[in-house]
């Protein structure tokens, strides 16, 4: 994010570790009060903005006290070295009804829109059918816009924002724990890494 040779250590049991010239340099951010980590929960994701360097602005997705996945704003100011605590901003809060499949990957697209992964919820064989189920979050990719809104908006060209009893904030469904994925640099296009069960993975 602007600073060549850095690198950012996410830890899933709260903290973002700075990491440059072959050592740690420093707690870049420390949630771990606010995170209930192990299993497949935890501080899962970080995301810095496209403007990071002029802005201070990242994203970081989270399982909370209570088990469900957040999705936060903080601000790092000044030289941009340490995150402000206090900047915290709540941008998306999902319910998750289990320990597992929490998904937590975020990235920023070639668009400039914020994309989140988010697991079916957990348990085996998606037991309620979230993945298929438009009316949840859960089992999928969302899209936002956080340059826009309050605390986000949703883009126009979103394929499900006009669909009766959906999320709009969908971009993608029918996925089991797409817990990475990323953009390709030459076509935009986009590679999931998601689960599979019993035999094969994806």
């Amino acid at each position: 994010p602007g600073q060549p040779n850095v690198l950012y250590i996410v830890q899933q049991s709260g903290k973002i570790l700075r990491f440059a010239r072959g050592r740690v340099q420093g707690t870049f951010l420390d949630i771990g009060d606010l995170t209930d980590s192990g299993g497949e929960r935890g501080l899962l994701g970080l995301a810095f903005h496209p403007g990071f360097k002029d802005n201070g602005r990242f994203f970081v997705d989270y399982t909370d006290n209570d088990g469900n996945t957040v999705v936060a704003e903080y601000n790092a100011p000044g030289n941009r070295t340490r995150a402000d605590r206090n900047s915290a901003k709540r941008i998306l809060g999902v319910q998750q009804p289990y320990a597992n499949h929490n998904g937590g990957m975020l990235a920023f697209g070639p668009d400039g829109k914020l994309y989140i992964g988010l697991g079916d919820g957990g348990s085996g064989g998606d037991p309620e059918d979230r993945a298929q189920d438009l009316g949840t979050m859960l089992g999928k990719i969302l899209r936002i816009d956080v340059d826009a809104g309050s605390p986000y908006r949703v883009p126009s060209d979103n394929p499900f924002r006009s669909t009766a009893g959906a999320e709009p904030e969908i971009w993608h469904y029918g996925l089991r724990n797409p817990w990475r994925f990323s953009f390709d640099r030459g076509t935009g296009d986009m590679w999931i890494g998601d689960v599979g069960q019993d035999r094969a993975e994806e």
